[in-house]
């Protein structure tokens, strides 16, 4: 039997300060975890160097995966260079192993032919700067039916055609695949799997958001397992991260005792 190695995106107790969140995935046993830089009055938004990031995470014993995330990677221009390349540095500063790239998801972009040549545009310019600073791109396709990048098959063949699957990885987000409606998964080309369920029966899955998104439990309506279960069973052995957006979680009081609840739930799952 194969087991889950978890992560802890920052997101899952976002009010905590990046030592005291250090401390939570420590407390857990998990070795890894992802940093975020939408998070306002915490890292990396409040100025925190990378230098006491980095630093922080040596002292916890803790992996930096990725900071997440370069929003709207698929719309490239001057600005979206400069933002890539500022926290490509800043990954490379602070230890973080890769940067997540985030579609646009207004509605923009969307024709067919379009969003391809946008998402090779993108992926053409930050090869030689991830590459250079030795940090992977993880392209994160969204469910949600107004994003650029629906499909993790269109990033799969894009990142294959340019031969540059040891720069740029797939992010299989559960909760965003549920959502996209399509059954293929890239276990060999993907880097990293966000795990998060949505238990509420009321809402539709076209009317699903990131403020569902909760720590999957047995309502989960997802399959959150399933996914697991079938990623581990095709070969993937990266982490799994917990990235759950909704208020509620947020208000835990304990984290730990919820987080710890999931991971058993999930455990006995897979």
């Amino acid at each position: 039997m194969t087991s889950i190695r978890f992560a802890l995106n920052h997101m899952a107790a976002p009010s905590l300060a990046i030592d005291d969140f250090f401390a939570l995935t420590k407390s857990l046993g998990i070795g890894s975890v992802e940093i975020r830089n939408d998070l306002s009055g915490n890292a990396i938004l409040d100025g925190t160097k990378p230098e006491v990031i980095r630093q922080a995470a040596a002292r916890h014993g803790l992996t930096i995966i990725s900071i997440n995330a370069l929003q709207r990677f698929n719309e490239w221009n001057e600005a979206r260079a400069r933002e890539a390349q500022a926290l490509i540095d800043y990954a490379s500063a602070c230890g973080a192993k890769a940067l997540v790239l985030v579609p646009k998801n207004d509605g923009t972009g969307c024709a067919d032919g379009e969003r391809q040549a946008n998402l090779r545009q993108s992926l053409t310019a930050l090869k030689p700067m991830l590459e250079k600073a030795g940090i992977i791109g993880l392209v994160e396709p969204l469910g949600f039916e107004i994003c650029s990048l629906r499909s993790k098959t269109e990033a799969a063949e894009a990142i294959k055609e340019f031969g540059a699957q040891s720069t740029f990885k797939l992010v299989h987000d559960t909760f965003h695949h549920h959502l996209a409606g399509e059954a293929a998964t890239f276990p060999e080309l993907s880097g990293l799997v966000h795990i998060s369920g949505v238990s509420d029966p009321s809402v539709s899955v076209a009317d699903m958001r990131d403020s569902h998104r909760v720590l999957v439990d047995g309502d989960d309506r997802l399959d959150n397992a399933g996914q697991i279960k079938a990623l581990l069973q095709a070969g993937y052995n990266g982490p799994f991260s917990f990235e759950p957006f909704a208020a509620e979680v947020h208000a835990v009081e304990d984290p730990a005792a919820a987080l710890r609840a999931s991971m058993d739930y999930l455990t006995a799952r897979v």
